[in-house]
């Protein structure tokens, strides 16, 4: 896994990949169209913001780099690689319970707010990442 140099990017497997959280400055990339949404991202070392179609999706404090992320009904799902530790925040369905797994281990279950946001933190370190999947709990 690596930085996204080009800031999003489309995977063969129909995943995006953004962010690239060894920028000293902040770095944006706009009205990147992809199945008919248009993406957003705000990336360097501090911060990684991700959008699609102007709302929310994506966010960490450090900046990261996510890989193969793809968003579903059930959940979310990708890689995420930093520089260090990082808290990531969400956008999902409001007031619903999700599973988070990071690295095949369940972290425990987390309700999102009124505004679907849903928080978690990730260790990482250069040259380490995490597979993170977060899914609507039973």
């Amino acid at each position: 896994m690596s930085v996204v140099k080009e800031l999003i990017r489309i995977e063969a497997d129909g995943s995006l990949s953004f962010g690239d959280y060894t920028l000293d400055t902040k770095s944006k990339l706009q009205d990147f169209e992809y199945n008919g949404d248009l993406y957003k991202v705000k990336t360097f070392k501090e911060i990684t913001k991700f959008e699609k179609n102007g709302m929310f999706v994506y966010e960490s404090v450090e900046g990261t780099a996510v890989n193969n992320f793809v968003a579903s009904e059930a959940g979310v799902e990708f890689s995420v690689e930093g520089a260090n530790d990082a808290q990531i925040t969400l956008e999902l369905e409001a007031e619903k319970e999700y599973k988070v797994i990071i690295d095949d281990i369940n972290a425990g279950k987390v309700k999102t707010n009124l505004g679907g946001k849903l928080a978690f933190s990730v260790e990482l370190g250069e040259g380490k990442s995490s597979k993170v999947k977060v899914v609507k709990a039973n």
